[in-house]
Parts: C-alpha cells; sequence; structure tokens
C-alpha cells in the first residue's frame, strides 16, 4: 500500500475526486483529521462514510514507523525516540520540553549522513538513503501523537510548536522531500506550524541555501560553521573541501537578502581543536557587518570519537571575545547529554549488521 504522507495535497485531492469520487467537503473534513494529534487509523474518521474509509483503508497506510528504543524521561528536559522505518532502516528524533506546555522536535531527513562531521555520529555509517516526504512528516506526527497522550498525565494541552531540522543527514540534500513535508506542517489545513518557528540547519552544500531560500517560506536559517577558516573546517566537516567558507556565507548572504530572516551560524566548541581566542577573533572578523548569530554549543562528547567539551573557563572566554567585538552570541543549553541526543549517538548504540526484514 502506498504511505499516505507521501502524497502532496493535490495527490491526496486527485485520488479522493477521481478514485473515490468524493465531494469537496468530505475531503476537507478527511484533512481535518488526518492532523488531530491521536488519529492513527482510518477507522477513526467517524464522520466520514464506512465506505470512504474501507476503501482509504485497502489503499494507504498512515503509519510506518515503530518505536525501538526512547532515552529520557516526559518529566526531563528532552526525550529522543530511535525510529525503525518501513524497510527496518533506522533514525533519531528529538523531543525538547519547557514548562509552558509549548515543545520543540528535531526532525531527520535521511538514514545517516554523507557529510561525515569529525565529531558527529550520524555519519559513522555513511548514508544510506534520504527519507521520503512522509517520512519527515511522519516525525512531526509521531511525537505529536506522544503528546495527546502526555496530557492525560500533565492535565493541559501539550502543543508542539516549534521544529528544527537538525537531526540526521543534510536537509539540503533531501531538500524537494522536507519542502514538501514541510509545506503539510505549515499549512492552515496541515498541522498549521508558523513557518517562522521551523529552523533548518546546513552545513551549506552549494545550491542547497538557495533551494531554501526560493520557497517563498520564512524559515530561519542556521549554518552549522563549527570554524572560522577553511584549514579548520576542512579538518571539521571534510565535505567544505568542495566549496568553502566564502562561499557559504556568500549564500548565506543572498538568503539575509531575499528573506530578510536574520541568519545563525553554530559553532560546536570542541576542546583544543576550536575553541581558542584566536578562533574566537577570526570568527569575529568573518561575521563582522552581518546581521547575524552565533550558537555557540559546547560538544556533547561522542563515544569513540575523540572530542571533548571545553572548559566553562574556555567557553566564557570564547563567548566574551565574540561579544567585544559587537556579535551577537546565544550559548545554548545542553539538554541532551544525559539521553544521548547528539546525532545518531542512539542510533548507533542500537546498531544492526544489516535492516531487519
Amino acid at each position: 500500500m502506498k504511505f499516505l504522507f507521501d502524497l502532496t495535497t493535490d495527490e491526496q485531492k486527485k485520488w479522493f475526486f477521481t478514485t473515490a469520487q468524493s465531494e469537496n467537503y468530505r475531503f476537507r473534513q478527511f484533512r481535518k483529521w488526518l492532523f488531530q494529534p491521536g488519529v492513527t487509523s482510518f477507522e477513526s474518521m467517524s464522520n466520514l462514510p464506512r465506505s470512504l474509509r474501507k476503501m482509504l483503508a485497502e489503499t494507504f497506510t498512515l503509519r510506518t514507523m515503530q518505536v525501538l528504543a526512547k532515552n529520557g524521561e516526559a518529566t526531563e528536559s528532552a526525550e529522543k525516540f530511535l525510529l525503525q522505518l518501513a524497510d527496518g532502516n533506522r533514525i533519531e528524533t528529538v523531543l525538547l520540553h519547557n514548562d509552558s506546555g509549548e515543545h520543540s522536535v528535531c526532525v531527520s531527513t535521511q538514514v545517516g549522513c554523507a557529510m561525515r562531521c569529525a565529531f558527529c555520529a550520524s555519519g559513522m555509517d555513511g548514508m544510506l538513503r534520504n527519507l521520503t516526504a512522509g517520512e519527515i512528516l511522519e516525525q512531526f506526527l509521531l511525537v505529536a501523537d506522544y503528546l495527546k497522550e502526555r496530557e492525560k498525565t500533565t492535565h493541559r494541552e501539550e502543543r508542539l510548536s516549534h521544529a528544527v531540522i537538525m537531526g540526521m543527514g543534510e536537509p539540503t540534500a533531501n531538500a524537494n522531500a522536507l519542502l514538501q513535508a514541510l509545506e503539510q506542517v505549515s499549512s492552515a489545513d496541515g498541522m498549521g506550524m508558523s513557518a517562522r518557528k521551523m529552523t533548518i540547519s546546513t552545513v551549506g552544500i552549494p545550491g542547497g541555501i538557495a533551494k531554501i531560500a526560493n520557497c517563498d517560506k520564512p524559515y530561519h536559517l542556521a549554518v552549522s560553521l563549527h570554524a572560522p577558516n577553511d584549514a579548520l573546517r576542512n579538518q571539521i566537516i571534510p565535505a567544505n573541501r568542495h566549496f568553502g567558507v566564502r562561499q557559504i556565507l556568500r549564500d548565506a548572504d543572498d538568503y539575509f537578502e531575499k528573506t530578510g530572516r536574520r541568519v545563525t551560524y553554530e559553532y560546536i566548541l570542541l576542546a583544543g581543536i576550536n575553541d581558542q581566542s584566536q578562533h574566537a577573533s577570526e570568527l569575529a572578523q568573518l561575521l563582522r557587518n552581518r546581521n547575524a548569530m552565533v550558537n555557540l554549543i559546547p560538544c556533547n562528547p561522542v563515544p569513540g570519537k575523540p572530542f571533548q567539551t571545553p572548559s566553562e573557563k574556555q567557553i566564557q572566554r570564547f563567548v566574551r571575545i565574540l561579544q567585544n567585538h559587537g556579535i551577537n552570541v546565544v550559548l545554548r543549553h545542553r539538554k541532551g547529554d544525559k539521553i544521548q541526543a547528539a546525532c545518531g549517538q542512539l542510533r548507533a548504540a542500537h546498531r544492526r549488521t544489516r535492516p531487519l526484514s
């Protein structure tokens, strides 16, 4: 059977009107059901005719993923899900909590990753395949279902309000599927999440940022920079050898010009590697006169990787140097070290020699 969420809204509508020969108001009813948290079967769509529900169930599936493992508790600041796809491959999704009843989801776009960033566990086995639009969207639906269940214990509304596309994979290398999924997430007859509350993170592959800029949605762009020069960035992000820091900055400048949205530059602090005073000064010179934000991320150590978290003294020195040069800085609070929240960690811990059949 086809996975329903791999279809665009227009393709769903075409099936309704041609194959099911249904009326427009029935399609509107159907779309309203699709994105209600907790609705995981066509049978639950009680105001649709039984014959239509039967036809839908014989043609499409609504969910394809299984939760294989979960790290963290609902009472903690973050929970990570290890999800098994229909073909047996595995990805990760992280749910970030706050105290207001609003929550953020960190979504994957690929099985594995081809960028092979030195500090990241996602690319340890390479990139196996892109996720489909439906598989990207299903991660949103899964955590929305989970939050609906959570309401039974918190006795308040639990809402998925923000999204960061920072999970496994390079998002712009799978831009078409990603943008199709986010269209469903942000549309009024979809999940209804504001596009301004979604952040797409990229290492900056050629043409990738332009695809996001040209979709005419006000997504927030985060560039995974992690080094102020090509020599160091080539070591940390080997893919940088194909394009370089200056090209990334030009693409990011173009994004700002087209969208008017300030770009965030992510910088993971690796003890003794890229966290020295000269690195901070060079980064400040690189970003001066740009409407930019630097998001500093203390390294979350990954088993099998040699990188460590800098001392608090070293982190604060780095922050001060940037601020003294007039750079806007946010120091990310580490939420996920207890749950193996760094990309690919939970998947690596449950690695199999081959996908399940």
